[in-house]
């Protein structure tokens, strides 16, 4: 699920850093409560994107008795990746491998699963939901793991970590992505390597990450063997996405977006929202996806300081800009691509993941898009869910898939 000043050059990350010194991570406009010592990164991080800071293990929780713990490995992980303006910072995430040993071609692949929205508090990170059983993920991979698959699921920039979610910030969440898969191979007697074949999946801000990780995969991991993407309801133009959402059920989706990309950009809202858009701004920092009837069917025009939605802000600068730099479609994937989506989604205009596969298929790339009637948004991820069996399957097999751009 998801989503959606002065000069955009004016911006605390300016300063260089050491290769390996800790970014400081995007301030929070509201005081953060403790969290686990796992989640503290420490000083200095290790010089390369992936490395394990550290891990350990967890319950994965999809059944009452978590029967699940005896057929699955499951760690919690803190690696390395590197934000949107390529300094290196510290993410949480979890790894999943099953016990039996991988009987297919080759050695066990790995897919790096990108959560969809979980909110912005770092109670939310699904490495800590996962062995609380509210992680609704949980469902979505079940049925990877049942393949043989390992998985990789990474928390995103923020989220379980110190700092403000970055949500819905393209680069950040698509190297958290790659990072995790990286990390994951490196992480020792869980049998992955980095030979291991990968495949990237994701829905709604999870498909945003996994487009954004496919994009960006051959130039800032080119060590990663990945085979095909698989991404669902792709929040790829934000612009029309928040209009989608303003003043309906999901319009926390969009206050989220707000929140975390002008923290991406350290960009100051207070000159933009009135008292009450102040509050909100604060609130949804400490809320997770199951708080998002809170904020059900606000209007963004009640909250700004001069009566304008969300929409028109977006159209004005530093804004504009920022929302245009969170555009997929731009980039070529190098490797196949199942785009699914349904043509009935109530939050991500269906027009809005066609026009991205468009793009990618007029730069020549190998897509496919799949369209549905699932119900909703919500709906989109069981037909997205049951197609990504046959479509891994094909692309670890190394079989080609047949483009259906011609008719996009």
């Amino acid at each position: 699920m998801i989503a959606p000043l002065v000069s955009l050059l004016t911006t605390s990350f300016a300063a260089t850093l050491a290769a390996g010194a800790l970014t400081t991570p995007a301030s929070a406009a509201v005081a953060e409560p403790p969290r686990p010592a796992f989640y503290e990164a420490p000083a200095t991080l290790p010089a390369t994107d992936g490395a394990v800071i550290r891990s350990e293990r967890m319950t994965f929780l999809l059944d009452p008795l978590d029967a699940t713990s005896l057929v699955r490995d499951a760690r919690r992980v803190l690696y390395r990746t590197t934000d949107r303006t390529g300094q290196p910072i510290a993410v949480s995430g979890t790894v999943l491998v099953p016990r039996s040993s991988w009987i297919g071609v080759g050695s066990r692949p790995v897919i790096g699963y990108a959560p969809g929205t979980q909110g912005m508090a770092d109670r939310c990170a699904p490495s800590r939901q996962f062995s609380e059983g509210i992680e609704y993920e949980g469902i979505g991979i079940e049925g990877l793991l049942l393949r043989g698959y390992a998985v990789a699921m990474p928390d995103y920039e923020g989220l379980g970590t110190a700092g403000v979610h970055t949500y819905m910030d393209r680069v950040s969440q698509g190297h958290a992505t790659l990072d995790v898969v990286r990390a994951a191979q490196r992480l020792p007697d869980t049998g992955l390597s980095p030979s291991s074949p990968v495949g990237i999946m994701g829905y709604s801000q999870g498909g945003g990450a996994a487009a954004s990780a496919v994009e960006l995969a051959s130039t800032y991991a080119p060590d990663l063997k990945v085979r095909g993407a698989v991404v669902g309801a792709v929040p790829a133009d934000l612009s029309r996405v928040a209009t989608s959402l303003d003043g309906g059920l999901y319009s926390a989706f969009a206050f989220f977006a707000l929140r975390g990309l002008s923290a991406s950009y350290d960009v100051d809202l207070t000159p933009y929202l009135n008292a009450q858009g102040r509050a909100t701004s604060d609130r949804v920092e400490t809320e997770c996806v199951f708080d998002l009837l809170d904020h059900a069917f606000v209007r963004s025009s009640t909250l700004s300081a001069d009566g304008q939605p969300m929409s028109t802000l977006m159209q004005q600068e530093p804004f504009r800009s920022i929302v245009e730099a969170q555009r997929i479609g731009t980039i070529k994937p190098t490797v196949p691509v199942l785009v699914t989506h349904s043509a009935i989604d109530d939050v991500i205009p269906y027009a809005v993941g066609r026009a991205m596969a468009r793009s990618w298929c007029s730069k020549g790339a190998n897509v496919y898009l799949s369209t549905n009637l699932a119900p909703g948004h919500v709906g989109g991820i069981v037909p997205q869910t049951a197609e990504a069996l046959p479509f891994f399957e094909a692309r670890f097999a190394g079989l080609p898939q047949v483009s259906n751009c011609w008719l996009v």
